[in-house]
């Protein structure tokens, strides 16, 4: 088949990428346009081979093989097949797990059955060696591609290099038009400063509180950005910081709101409680849900706008909901009445949210619990909005003439 197939190492192509951009290989620290990298690789791979595109497989690693945010994205786009290999933790280092052997595997069978004329293989990684000399003796032009490395060397195997049929270089100039570096500052600063929050988190927890864990360090591969926006609602924690769960905070004393918020409880409490202080559902059985809010023509749009557009950021996931119940609210009282509950999201929104957030992969595998320190940034990102909102309705309209 006069054909061309792309088969992308995400590992490889976005991790050199990083190092190239920001001098760090840890795909964190860049923010990726995946619909402009298919097309350019498309264009390329057209230009090159002089064939039309049958397919491009796109190879990652994703913790117990669920689906990431960005892979959601990239399995909707026309002619991208996603294949997910493990990606595991082990030493404090995250590894892909199986990725190799599945383009390996899909390589061989391509070839085998003869699916393509060309295939153009991204990656750097020496144990697909077999797999191209496989393809090659069944007819097929390899055309092997590198990321230009940060310090002008080779980052691929030399046996790849020397087995190849054709070996091309993505530059930086190639790569800057779908990649760039990230900014280290967080992309919001908080509208209304509520400094009682990083206060609390920097208190002493009571003597009989049990200690809590440390935060783990965020995966580089696993494409979620908590660390910079946890930063909007308090200052990021020193290495090895202790991040103290609402349990470890129920007794300890919150300093009083700054105007205009006023102080809900001495106590700080969340949803996830359990036997709160002083706890009064007088927003709970009043305040419509999201979901009560939402006709099923919504519902379908939210959903395509989730795989298309919504990174799957703790803070972002949190700012989407609460822009979304803002919207759909027949009665603006409701925002204020939600307010007075602040840092308290009421127990079935809060459910509702945290039920939300699951779907961008966002659960610790072991107990399929949100983690701790995600919990915190979703919700600092839905406060942020109800902030904005409020602070949207208390500016003083212009007097008519």
């Amino acid at each position: 088949m006069d054909r061309c197939v792309v088969l992308v190492d995400a590992g490889y192509l976005l991790g050199a990428a990083a190092s190239l951009l920001a001098g760090d290989p840890s795909r964190s620290r860049i923010a990726v346009d995946h619909s402009a990298v298919v097309a350019g690789l498309r264009e390329r791979a057209e230009l090159e081979t002089g064939q039309p595109l049958l397919r491009i497989y796109w190879f990652d690693g994703a913790p117990d093989r669920v689906p990431q945010p960005e892979h959601r994205r990239l399995r909707v786009m026309p002619r991208v097949t996603v294949r997910l290999g493990a990606l595991t933790r082990t030493d404090g280092r995250w590894a892909q797990k199986g990725v190799d052997a599945a383009m390996h595997a899909e390589l061989s069978e391509l070839a085998r059955n003869r699916a393509c004329s060309d295939v153009v293989l991204v990656t750097g990684d020496g144990d697909l060696l077999p797999g191209m000399m496989s393809a090659k003796e069944h007819g097929v032009a390899v055309h092997l591609w590198a990321v230009q490395a940060a310090d002008g060397d080779y980052n691929q195997s030399e046996d790849l290099v020397a087995e190849a049929d054709e070996r091309r270089v993505l530059d930086r100039e190639w790569i800057t038009r779908a990649i760039r570096v990230r900014e280290i500052a967080g992309v919001c600063a908080p509208l209304s400063p509520r400094p009682e929050i990083a206060a609390i988190l920097s208190a002493p927890l009571p003597e009989s509180a049990p200690k809590p864990q440390p935060v783990p360090d965020e995966p580089a591969a696993a494409g979620k950005n908590g660390s910079a926006t946890t930063a909007d609602t308090h200052p990021p924690a020193a290495p090895g910081k202790l991040v103290p769960t609402p349990k470890d905070l129920a007794g300890l004393r919150a300093p009083a709101h700054p105007a205009p918020h006023p102080a809900p409880s001495a106590t700080l409490r969340w949803s996830s409680d359990k036997g709160m202080v002083g706890a009064t559902e007088t927003a709970e059985s009043t305040l419509p849900t999201l979901a009560q809010l939402t006709t099923a023509e919504q519902r379908w749009a939210d959903r395509e706008e989730d795989i298309t557009t919504v990174s799957g950021d703790p803070f972002e996931v949190g700012q989407v909901f609460a822009r979304r119940w803002i919207a759909r609210l027949a009665d603006p009282a409701n925002i204020q009445q939600l307010s007075v509950e602040y840092p308290r999201v009421p127990h079935r929104i809060d459910g509702e949210l945290l039920r939300y957030a699951a779907r961008f992969g966002l659960l610790a595998h072991k107990d399929d619990q949100i983690d701790e320190h995600d919990r915190y940034a979703i919700r600092a990102g839905f406060w942020r909005e109800i902030d904005a909102r409020s602070v949207a309705d208390r500016q003083p309209t212009p007097a008519a003439e």
